[in-house]
């Protein structure tokens, strides 16, 4: 791999101001984050939209294995030139001592899996719930510590929905929310933790621009160890429903779209009541399977000879 030269890629006036974006990035509002725009070299960025796979090429199929919305390509490396380059470049000393230096977190490790992230793309209709993402990595089991997100939408309004939502607590009736609006060549930072809460709402583009899709190329960073205070139990990815709309309540007369929005969020609370129930099954499937080899072998023998004993002695 050819070493990269960070000033090619990453624009200069975001390296002469990494004090400012690492002060940013350092408040907590909600949640330790930064929104740099004008990421990318401007030559380098026109490149990767020019490269943008097209729909039809990626996974389109969403974590209840229908097809959906929204469609990712990890394997970056093989959609051309320029993202063979971005490559090389987000696993480069030189890129992970700058992201470092931006956030504070040291020691960062680049995912050559590329669990989760690659390439987005989301259409018409498409949303995000807010989550916290899942906090180790599947294969190496490092901590989730960072997501990086560069944004190559050359148009784009909050009214259309699709800004990303920085959440305080999704949870609670005090909910603030954090907007960024995910136009081209921005970047935005955030921590990975067990309150790093974050989502999109329904896309809904004017009959006019209904062409558009929602582009981005999500990166995610790893450590080994992590503070004590930001340790959890390994998860997966943990969702909250979306409440009902603000709009609706008693004596409201239901337009067409609300009864729209309530099927979908009825649909969407049905989906991830499956997703439960199927790893409820699959767990429990897997405990059958261990006590059962636990069993089948001489110790499980012994066990079960010295259970009938007990059995007996205590009538």
């Amino acid at each position: 791999m050819k070493t990269p030269d960070l000033a090619s890629f990453v624009a200069p006036s975001v390296l002469a101001d990494l004090d400012r974006h690492a002060a940013a990035f350092a408040r907590r509002e909600p949640f330790r984050h930064v929104v740099i725009d004008d990421f990318l070299d401007a030559g380098y960025a026109a490149r990767l939209l020019a490269d943008f796979p097209p729909f039809e090429r990626g996974n389109a199929r969403n974590e209840a294995g229908e097809l959906g919305g929204k469609s990712t390509v990890e394997r970056i490396r093989d959609l051309g030139a320029p993202y063979a380059a971005l490559d090389d470049l987000i696993q480069s000393p030189a890129f992970l001592g700058l992201v470092s230096r931006l956030t504070g977190i040291p020691e960062l490790l680049y995912d050559p899996f590329y669990f989760g992230g690659g390439t987005h793309e989301n259409r018409e209709g498409q949303d995000l719930d807010p989550h916290v993402d899942f906090n180790r990595h599947p294969v190496e089991h490092w901590h989730r510590r960072l997501n990086l997100i560069v944004y190559l939408n050359r148009e784009w309004q909050d009214d259309w929905g699709g800004s990303l939502e920085l959440h305080s607590d999704p949870r609670s009736p005090d909910d603030r929310i954090t907007l960024v609006t995910p136009l081209y060549n921005r970047c935005v930072i955030f921590e990975t933790t067990e309150w790093s809460w974050h989502g999109f709402g329904r896309i809904a583009l004017p009959a006019a621009r209904r062409d558009l899709t929602r582009r981005s190329i999500a990166l995610y960073f790893y450590t080994r160890e992590r503070p004590p205070e930001e340790s959890a139990d390994t998860h997966s990815t943990i969702y909250v429903d979306r409440p009902l709309p603000e709009h609706l309540r008693a004596g409201t007369t239901l337009t067409e779209a609300d009864v729209e929005a309530l099927r979908t969020l009825l649909a969407r609370r049905d989906q991830h009541n499956q997703r439960l129930y199927r790893d409820i099954t699959r767990l429990t499937r897997q405990l059958e399977q261990s006590q059962a080899a636990l069993q089948g072998g001489r110790l499980g023998r012994l066990r079960y000879i010295a259970s009938r004993v007990l059995a007996r002695l205590n009538r």
